[in-house]
């Protein structure tokens, strides 16, 4: 049999959908320099970025009518993601602004 490459492939586990998402996700507001996490929703096949990028964290550059384009950092390149809204929820990690790395250093 031919070996495959399809857009898709190897992406049995982690296409798979954990539980249905209500429609809250929608709500959200991006703005410019706002960080993003992509998490790909299987379910919605358009603006679907490739599996190599889930999980990952970038920087929403342009905000759109219906979608976002995101720069991640993919080893040494920065990559550019053209994704709907269905594909990425808001960072909630630590975010260290000026104020906060000036203390943290002085601490140290």
């Amino acid at each position: 049999m031919p070996h495959y490459k399809g857009y898709r492939r190897k992406t049995r586990k982690l296409l798979t959908l954990e539980s249905k998402r209500g429609l809250s996700y929608l709500l959200n507001e991006f703005k410019n320099g706002d960080k993003v996490v992509v998490k790909i929703d299987p379910s919605q096949p358009k603006g679907m970025p490739h599996r190599r990028f889930q999980g990952l964290v970038g920087k929403v550059i342009e905000v759109r009518k219906r979608s976002l384009v995101v720069e991640v950092q993919v080893g040494d390149k920065k990559k550019i993601l053209y994704t709907r809204l269905d594909h990425v929820i808001p960072f909630k990690g630590e975010s260290l602004n000026e104020n906060d790395k000036e203390q943290k250093n002085n601490h140290t």
